[in-house]
Protein backbone atom coordinates (compact mmCIF):
# COMPACT_ATOMS: atom_id res chain seq x y z
CA UNK A 1 0.00 0.00 0.00
CA UNK A 2 0.93 3.07 -0.90
CA UNK A 3 2.03 5.47 1.76
CA UNK A 4 0.12 8.65 0.47
CA UNK A 5 -3.21 6.00 0.58
CA UNK A 6 -2.19 4.98 4.17
CA UNK A 7 -1.83 8.83 5.62
CA UNK A 8 -5.50 9.62 3.54
CA UNK A 9 -6.73 7.27 5.72
CA UNK A 10 -5.04 8.16 8.85
CA UNK A 11 -6.64 11.83 7.99
CA UNK A 12 -9.92 10.80 7.97
CA UNK A 13 -9.74 8.77 11.21
CA UNK A 14 -8.22 11.93 12.76
CA UNK A 15 -10.85 13.99 11.60
CA UNK A 16 -13.70 11.70 13.04
CA UNK A 17 -12.06 11.38 16.64
CA UNK A 18 -10.94 13.85 19.43
CA UNK A 19 -6.88 13.40 19.48
CA UNK A 20 -6.36 11.73 22.85
CA UNK A 21 -2.82 12.66 24.13
CA UNK A 22 -1.19 9.37 25.53
CA UNK A 23 2.05 7.13 24.95
CA UNK A 24 1.92 8.81 21.48
CA UNK A 25 2.02 12.24 22.79
CA UNK A 26 -1.04 13.14 20.01
CA UNK A 27 0.92 12.66 16.96
CA UNK A 28 -0.01 11.04 14.08
CA UNK A 29 -0.09 6.99 13.57
CA UNK A 30 3.60 6.00 12.45
CA UNK A 31 4.09 3.21 10.26
CA UNK A 32 6.47 1.88 13.01
CA UNK A 33 3.68 0.09 14.73
CA UNK A 34 4.84 -3.55 15.15
CA UNK A 35 2.83 -5.86 13.11
CA UNK A 36 1.07 -9.17 14.61
CA UNK A 37 0.70 -12.29 11.90
CA UNK A 38 -3.51 -12.48 10.52
CA UNK A 39 -3.89 -9.87 12.87
CA UNK A 40 -5.98 -6.71 10.86
CA UNK A 41 -4.71 -3.52 11.99
CA UNK A 42 -7.10 -0.51 11.43
CA UNK A 43 -4.71 2.05 13.14
CA UNK A 44 -5.39 4.29 9.87
CA UNK A 45 -9.48 4.34 9.75
CA UNK A 46 -9.78 1.59 6.77
CA UNK A 47 -10.31 -2.31 7.33
CA UNK A 48 -10.05 -2.43 2.93
CA UNK A 49 -8.13 -0.82 0.45
CA UNK A 50 -8.29 -1.03 -2.98
CA UNK A 51 -5.77 1.27 -5.10
CA UNK A 52 -5.46 1.24 -8.99
CA UNK A 53 -6.90 -2.43 -9.43
CA UNK A 54 -7.24 -3.34 -12.62
CA UNK A 55 -8.26 -7.02 -14.43
CA UNK A 56 -8.82 -7.99 -18.43
CA UNK A 57 -10.25 -11.14 -19.20
CA UNK A 58 -9.54 -11.81 -22.99
CA UNK A 59 -8.89 -8.50 -23.90
CA UNK A 60 -12.36 -7.39 -21.47
CA UNK A 61 -11.14 -5.02 -19.10
CA UNK A 62 -13.57 -6.07 -16.03
CA UNK A 63 -12.12 -3.74 -13.24
CA UNK A 64 -9.97 -0.79 -14.76
CA UNK A 65 -8.12 1.38 -12.22
CA UNK A 66 -10.89 0.38 -9.01
CA UNK A 67 -10.06 2.49 -5.96
CA UNK A 68 -11.82 2.20 -3.09
CA UNK A 69 -11.81 2.22 0.63
CA UNK A 70 -14.01 1.00 3.65
CA UNK A 71 -13.98 1.99 7.70
CA UNK A 72 -14.26 -0.62 10.20
CA UNK A 73 -17.99 -1.08 11.13
CA UNK A 74 -19.10 0.59 7.99
CA UNK A 75 -21.84 -0.82 5.52
CA UNK A 76 -21.53 0.27 2.07
CA UNK A 77 -23.64 -0.52 -0.71
CA UNK A 78 -22.52 -0.46 -3.89
CA UNK A 79 -24.45 -0.55 -7.37
CA UNK A 80 -24.11 -0.39 -11.57
CA UNK A 81 -25.21 -1.62 -14.18
CA UNK A 82 -24.73 -5.08 -15.19
CA UNK A 83 -21.00 -5.93 -16.39
CA UNK A 84 -19.86 -2.95 -14.19
CA UNK A 85 -17.48 -5.19 -12.37
CA UNK A 86 -18.96 -5.50 -9.07
CA UNK A 87 -18.59 -9.34 -8.69
CA UNK A 88 -15.44 -9.45 -10.42
CA UNK A 89 -14.32 -7.40 -7.38
CA UNK A 90 -15.42 -9.09 -5.04
CA UNK A 91 -13.47 -12.24 -7.05
CA UNK A 92 -10.45 -10.10 -6.21
CA UNK A 93 -10.77 -9.29 -2.55
CA UNK A 94 -11.36 -12.83 -1.71
CA UNK A 95 -8.26 -14.72 -3.65
CA UNK A 96 -10.87 -15.96 -6.70
CA UNK A 97 -9.03 -13.62 -9.01
CA UNK A 98 -6.06 -12.17 -9.09
CA UNK A 99 -5.97 -8.71 -10.63
CA UNK A 100 -3.29 -7.57 -13.48
CA UNK A 101 -2.52 -4.82 -11.84
CA UNK A 102 -3.01 -2.92 -8.23
CA UNK A 103 -2.81 -3.20 -4.42
CA UNK A 104 -5.65 -4.80 -2.72
CA UNK A 105 -5.10 -4.28 1.48
CA UNK A 106 -7.32 -5.92 4.62
CA UNK A 107 -6.18 -3.61 6.91
CA UNK A 108 -3.14 -1.42 6.75
CA UNK A 109 -0.84 -4.59 6.38
CA UNK A 110 -2.60 -7.81 4.76
CA UNK A 111 -1.43 -7.84 1.43
CA UNK A 112 -4.41 -10.06 -0.14
CA UNK A 113 -2.96 -10.51 -3.09
CA UNK A 114 -0.33 -12.66 -1.48
CA UNK A 115 -3.24 -15.26 0.08
CA UNK A 116 -5.15 -17.96 -1.08
CA UNK A 117 -8.88 -18.27 -1.17
CA UNK A 118 -8.94 -20.38 2.17
CA UNK A 119 -6.43 -18.23 4.00
CA UNK A 120 -8.33 -15.13 3.55
CA UNK A 121 -11.46 -16.46 4.36
CA UNK A 122 -9.76 -17.27 7.54
CA UNK A 123 -8.29 -14.14 7.86
CA UNK A 124 -11.79 -13.11 8.25
CA UNK A 125 -13.52 -11.68 5.32
CA UNK A 126 -16.86 -13.65 4.52
CA UNK A 127 -18.69 -14.08 1.00
CA UNK A 128 -22.21 -14.63 0.98
CA UNK A 129 -23.08 -15.52 -3.18
CA UNK A 130 -26.43 -14.66 -4.42
CA UNK A 131 -28.18 -18.40 -4.40
CA UNK A 132 -27.61 -19.64 -0.74
CA UNK A 133 -25.60 -22.44 -0.11
CA UNK A 134 -26.78 -24.76 3.07
CA UNK A 135 -27.06 -27.98 3.41
CA UNK A 136 -30.46 -28.91 2.85
CA UNK A 137 -30.74 -32.15 4.93
CA UNK A 138 -29.36 -31.11 8.12
CA UNK A 139 -30.95 -28.94 10.46
CA UNK A 140 -30.71 -25.05 11.16
CA UNK A 141 -28.27 -25.98 13.89
CA UNK A 142 -26.72 -28.57 12.27
CA UNK A 143 -25.33 -26.09 9.40
CA UNK A 144 -24.72 -23.42 11.74
CA UNK A 145 -22.30 -26.06 13.98
CA UNK A 146 -20.44 -27.39 11.03
CA UNK A 147 -19.47 -23.72 10.46
CA UNK A 148 -18.40 -23.16 13.38
CA UNK A 149 -14.67 -22.04 13.17
CA UNK A 150 -12.93 -25.54 14.15
CA UNK A 151 -10.37 -28.42 13.02
CA UNK A 152 -11.68 -29.94 10.03
CA UNK A 153 -9.46 -32.61 10.02
CA UNK A 154 -11.43 -35.98 9.92
CA UNK A 155 -10.42 -37.30 13.26
CA UNK A 156 -11.07 -34.26 14.65
CA UNK A 157 -14.62 -34.06 13.28
CA UNK A 158 -15.69 -36.86 14.38
CA UNK A 159 -14.91 -36.54 17.82
CA UNK A 160 -16.48 -32.70 17.70
CA UNK A 161 -18.86 -31.66 20.63
CA UNK A 162 -19.67 -28.28 20.98
CA UNK A 163 -18.28 -26.58 24.55
CA UNK A 164 -20.72 -24.26 26.58
CA UNK A 165 -18.95 -20.94 24.68
CA UNK A 166 -19.24 -23.04 21.36
CA UNK A 167 -23.92 -23.10 22.77
CA UNK A 168 -23.74 -19.78 23.68
CA UNK A 169 -22.17 -18.80 20.48
CA UNK A 170 -24.77 -20.52 18.24
CA UNK A 171 -27.91 -19.58 20.45
CA UNK A 172 -26.73 -15.62 20.07
CA UNK A 173 -26.60 -16.54 16.06
CA UNK A 174 -29.48 -17.79 15.84
CA UNK A 175 -31.32 -14.68 17.54
CA UNK A 176 -29.85 -12.50 15.62
CA UNK A 177 -30.57 -14.22 12.30
CA UNK A 178 -34.21 -14.92 13.37
CA UNK A 179 -34.27 -18.34 13.33
CA UNK A 180 -34.23 -19.73 16.71
CA UNK A 181 -37.96 -21.01 16.31
CA UNK A 182 -36.71 -23.46 13.15
CA UNK A 183 -33.55 -24.42 15.09
CA UNK A 184 -34.58 -28.35 14.47
CA UNK A 185 -35.89 -27.68 11.47
CA UNK A 186 -34.14 -29.14 8.02
CA UNK A 187 -32.94 -26.31 5.79
CA UNK A 188 -34.55 -27.27 2.74
CA UNK A 189 -37.85 -27.03 3.81
CA UNK A 190 -36.69 -23.09 4.86
CA UNK A 191 -38.16 -20.12 2.63
CA UNK A 192 -35.56 -18.40 0.47
CA UNK A 193 -35.06 -15.82 2.38
CA UNK A 194 -34.65 -18.15 5.71
CA UNK A 195 -32.02 -19.57 3.57
CA UNK A 196 -30.49 -16.76 3.18
CA UNK A 197 -30.29 -15.69 6.70
CA UNK A 198 -29.29 -19.01 7.42
CA UNK A 199 -25.91 -18.68 5.72
CA UNK A 200 -25.81 -15.42 6.97
CA UNK A 201 -25.81 -16.92 10.27
CA UNK A 202 -23.14 -19.97 9.05
CA UNK A 203 -20.84 -16.32 8.00
CA UNK A 204 -21.28 -14.77 11.42
CA UNK A 205 -20.38 -18.15 13.15
CA UNK A 206 -17.00 -17.42 12.13
CA UNK A 207 -16.70 -14.26 13.40
CA UNK A 208 -15.53 -12.12 9.77
CA UNK A 209 -14.64 -8.50 10.81
CA UNK A 210 -15.89 -7.75 6.31
CA UNK A 211 -18.75 -9.53 5.22
CA UNK A 212 -19.08 -9.36 1.64
CA UNK A 213 -22.82 -9.59 0.25
CA UNK A 214 -23.92 -10.27 -3.38
CA UNK A 215 -27.61 -9.20 -3.85
CA UNK A 216 -28.98 -10.50 -0.69
CA UNK A 217 -32.64 -9.78 -0.99
CA UNK A 218 -32.64 -10.89 -4.89
CA UNK A 219 -36.20 -13.17 -5.20
CA UNK A 220 -37.65 -12.13 -1.44
CA UNK A 221 -41.15 -11.02 -0.57
CA UNK A 222 -41.65 -8.06 0.60
CA UNK A 223 -41.52 -8.88 4.56
CA UNK A 224 -38.46 -10.65 4.03
CA UNK A 225 -36.45 -8.04 2.57
CA UNK A 226 -37.85 -5.32 5.46
CA UNK A 227 -35.65 -8.13 7.92
CA UNK A 228 -33.14 -8.83 6.17
CA UNK A 229 -32.76 -4.65 6.31
CA UNK A 230 -32.97 -4.53 9.94
CA UNK A 231 -30.57 -7.39 10.20
CA UNK A 232 -27.85 -5.62 8.19
CA UNK A 233 -28.23 -2.89 10.03
CA UNK A 234 -28.17 -4.41 13.53
CA UNK A 235 -24.44 -6.15 12.16
CA UNK A 236 -23.62 -2.87 10.99
CA UNK A 237 -20.78 -1.79 13.69
CA UNK A 238 -19.92 -4.96 14.82
CA UNK A 239 -18.85 -5.95 11.41
CA UNK A 240 -17.95 -4.33 8.41
CA UNK A 241 -20.24 -4.96 5.25
CA UNK A 242 -20.07 -4.38 1.99
CA UNK A 243 -23.38 -4.92 -0.09
CA UNK A 244 -24.11 -4.88 -3.74
CA UNK A 245 -27.38 -4.48 -4.51
CA UNK A 246 -30.04 -3.49 -6.96
CA UNK A 247 -32.96 -2.94 -5.07
CA UNK A 248 -32.57 1.09 -4.51
CA UNK A 249 -35.43 0.19 -1.69
CA UNK A 250 -33.85 -1.70 0.17
CA UNK A 251 -30.54 0.35 -0.28
CA UNK A 252 -32.27 3.37 1.08
CA UNK A 253 -33.12 1.41 3.81
CA UNK A 254 -29.37 0.77 5.12
CA UNK A 255 -27.26 2.97 3.05
CA UNK A 256 -24.84 5.89 4.53
CA UNK A 257 -22.49 5.62 1.56
CA UNK A 258 -23.07 4.18 -2.08
CA UNK A 259 -20.62 3.14 -4.80
CA UNK A 260 -21.76 3.44 -8.10
CA UNK A 261 -19.20 1.33 -10.43
CA UNK A 262 -19.33 1.26 -13.99
CA UNK A 263 -16.74 0.10 -16.64
CA UNK A 264 -14.65 -1.37 -14.11
CA UNK A 265 -13.94 2.05 -11.91
CA UNK A 266 -15.45 4.41 -9.45
CA UNK A 267 -18.49 6.27 -11.08
CA UNK A 268 -19.69 8.30 -8.18
CA UNK A 269 -20.05 7.92 -4.54
CA UNK A 270 -22.01 9.72 -2.07
CA UNK A 271 -25.82 9.19 -0.12
CA UNK A 272 -28.39 7.81 -2.19
CA UNK A 273 -29.90 10.96 -2.84
CA UNK A 274 -26.55 12.06 -4.22
CA UNK A 275 -25.51 9.30 -6.66
CA UNK A 276 -29.16 9.27 -7.82
CA UNK A 277 -28.82 13.06 -8.79
CA UNK A 278 -25.75 12.46 -10.79
CA UNK A 279 -26.88 12.63 -14.28
CA UNK A 280 -23.45 10.21 -15.16
CA UNK A 281 -25.34 7.75 -12.88
CA UNK A 282 -29.20 8.37 -14.85
CA UNK A 283 -27.26 8.07 -18.16
CA UNK A 284 -25.76 4.49 -17.37
CA UNK A 285 -27.57 3.00 -14.75
CA UNK A 286 -30.91 4.46 -13.31
CA UNK A 287 -32.64 6.45 -16.48
CA UNK A 288 -35.16 8.73 -16.52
Amino acid sequence: MTPDLMEAGAERLQQAQVRQVGASGGRSPGYGRIVVPGEVDVTHGRILYLEDVSVSFDGFKAINGLSLDIAPGELRCVIGPNGAGKTTMMDIITGKTRPDSGQVYFGSTIDLLRHREADIAAMGIGRKFQKPTVFEQLTVFENLELALAADKRVASSLAFRLNGTQKDRLAEVLETIQLTEHVDRPAGLLSHGQKQWLEIGMLLTQDPRLLLLDEPVAGMTDEETERTAQLFLSLKGRHSLMVVEHDMGFIRTISEKVTVLCDGSVLAEGTLDEVQADERVIEVYLGR
